[in-house]
């Protein structure tokens, strides 16, 4: 964008039409507390996939309807009780591997962890890159998938703030707004760095969020603010 405040009604606009993390779309109640955060790294592997987002948030909510929400319901399923609810949520394409790879990222939480990932920030103290590490350690998340995690979980664990991996840069790119996270995180209220960045993996993902965030800053002729 050629101003700062032009950017900035884009940001708004962004967030006004497509305001929203993949977590909240998959039904998680993020807090930080074992469950969410657990229920977030399930999320976080099924969308690290070469498989649709919408697909992959279908595919979490149908096991966190079977009540596969903690690593130990996960790691005492059935491998075919997970497989049923890969494809209730129409995961079809990988769901006989990710059931094997869910039960050993279950099994690798429970042991490392006691099942809590905020040992994880503990270990890491605080430092996003070994965040980063630690994450892709778990089998299934590599690191695209330890990306998702952390840009989903940055409003709880805000000193990873801001945390704009390479989709959203490019979903900023795609919007002409600056790739750099610093000048993104300057654009929106903090509390809201989450969900602006989920919002920016949408514009990277999907031509048409682009197209609606053009539409609505046309209509309200930009804010000026």
């Amino acid at each position: 964008m050629s101003t700062t405040v032009t950017a900035r009604d884009t940001a708004r606009a962004l967030l006004d039409t497509h305001g929203q993390t993949y977590a909240a779309e998959a039904g998680v109640r993020l807090r930080d507390t074992p469950q969410p955060l657990y229920q977030l790294l399930v999320l976080a592997c099924l969308l690290s996939a070469r498989i649709r987002a919408s697909v992959a948030v279908d595919a979490a909510h149908a096991l966190f309807e079977a009540d596969l929400r903690t690593p130990g319901r996960m790691r005492d399923a059935t491998w075919q009780q997970r497989v049923d609810a890969l494809v209730e949520g129409h995961y079809r394409r990988y769901d006989e591997s990710t059931s094997t790879t869910l039960g050993k990222g279950a099994d690798f939480v429970r042991e490392r962890y006691g099942g809590d990932l905020r040992k994880l920030r503990e270990e890491a103290d605080g430092d996003g890159r070994r965040m980063r590490e630690l994450l892709q350690e778990v089998p299934g998340l590599g690191p695209t998938g330890a990306d998702i995690f952390l840009r989903e979980v940055q409003g709880l664990w805000t000193e990873l703030e801001p945390w704009i991996d390479p989709k959203a840069a490019q979903g900023a790119e795609r919007l002409g707004l600056p790739a750099e996270p610093g000048e993104l995180a300057r654009l929106v209220p903090g509390d809201q760095l989450a969900v602006f960045a989920a919002a920016l993996v949408r514009a990277a993902l999907d031509r048409s969020v682009v197209d609606d965030v053009r539409k609505r800053v046309g209509a309200d002729g930009g804010t000026g603010s």
